[in-house]
C-alpha cells in the first residue's frame, strides 16, 4: 500500500437479494485530497458510503483506513478510528439546541463514558465540570467554524435548511475525524448556500480533514474536487481529475446524458 494512501478499498461488493448495489469496487484515496463520488440515482453511492462507515456489512471485499482493516467493525468503532459522516436526509435532533446537537457528536471523543457522564452530571465533580467546559468550548469553536455560533441556543428545527446542513457537518466534525464523508451536502440548497458550502469544504480541507463527497451538483463537484470517482449500476466506470472526467465519453454517456 503506497505511503500516502489514506483509504483503500479492495473488491468491495454489496448485494441485496441478488441485486448488486455495489459490485467489485477498488479505490484509493490520498490524505488531504477532496474526492467526489458521482453517478446517476441508484448507482450505489450511498450504499458505498454505508459500507465504509459500517452502516451495512459488505458482501465481499476489504476496507482499509490508514492501513488498518475496518470492514466488519461497528459504526461507533469506525468513528473512533477517525471516520465520520453526514447523511443524505438530515438527521438532527430537532428539539435540541444547535449547541446540544454538536455536543452529542463531541461526546464520542469524551474521556467519559455515557455512564460516567450521567454519574458526573449527578455528582458535578471537578474533573467532570472541567471536561464539560472543554467540550462546550470545542463545540462552540465548531459552530463558529461553520458560521452558526450566533444561533447556538436556537432549537435545530428553527434553522434554515442550509444551516441545518452546516450543523450536521459541525456535529460530524465534533468527533475529530480525519476522513469526513458528506452525503449530498448541497441537496436542497440555493445557489448562495451552495457557494458558501464550496468555501466550507475548502476550509475543512485546510483544517487537516480529508473530505469525501457524494454530490449531484456538478458546479460544486468540479469546483472543490481533486479527484472524481464515477459509479454506474454499482460499478466504478471512471476515476480522474475534474478535467479528465468532463472529457470521459463513458461518463458523458452514463451520467451526463451524452450519446
Amino acid at each position: 500500500m503506497p505511503e500516502n494512501t489514506f483509504l483503500k478499498i479492495e473488491g468491495l461488493s454489496k448485494y441485496f437479494e441478488g441485486v448488486r448495489a455495489v459490485d467489485g469496487i477498488n479505490l484509493s484515496l490520498k490524505k488531504g485530497e477532496v474526492t467526489s463520488l458521482i453517478g446517476p440515482n441508484g448507482a450505489g453511492k450511498t450504499t458505498f458510503f454505508n459500507c465504509i462507515t459500517g452502516m451495512v456489512a459488505p458482501s465481499a471485499g476489504d476496507i482499509y483506513f490508514q492501513k488498518k482493516l475496518i470492514s466488519g467493525l461497528k459504526p461507533f468503532q469506525i468513528t473512533a478510528r477517525g471516520v465520520a459522516r453526514t447523511f443524505q436526509n438530515i438527521r438532527l435532533f430537532s428539539e435540541m439546541t444547535v449547541l446540544e446537537n454538536v455536543l452529542v457528536g463531541r461526546y464520542t471523543k469524551s474521556a467519559f463514558s455515557i455512564k460516567q457522564t450521567f454519574m458526573g452530571a449527578l455528582r458535578q465533580g471537578k474533573k467532570f465540570k472541567q471536561g464539560e467546559t472543554e467540550t462546550r468550548a470545542v463545540a462552540m469553536d465548531l459552530l463558529e467554524f461553520v458560521g452558526l455560533s450566533a444561533q447556538s441556543e436556537r432549537p435545530a428545527r428553527h434553522l434554515a435548511y442550509g444551516d441545518q446542513r452546516r450543523l450536521e457537518i459541525a456535529r460530524a466534525m465534533a468527533s475529530d475525524p480525519q476522513l469526513l464523508l458528506l452525503d449530498e451536502p448541497a441537496a436542497g440548497m440555493n445557489p448562495r448556500e451552495t457557494h458558501a458550502l464550496m468555501d466550507l469544504v475548502g476550509k475543512i480541507q485546510k483544517r487537516g480533514i480529508t473530505p469525501f463527497l457524494i454530490e449531484h451538483n456538478m458546479q460544486l463537484v468540479m469546483g472543490v474536487s481533486d479527484q472524481i470517482v464515477v459509479l454506474d449500476h454499482g460499478t466504478k466506470i471512471a476515476q480522474g481529475s475534474p478535467k479528465e472526467i468532463q472529457k470521459d465519453r463513458v461518463v458523458i454517456a452514463a451520467y451526463l446524458g451524452g450519446a
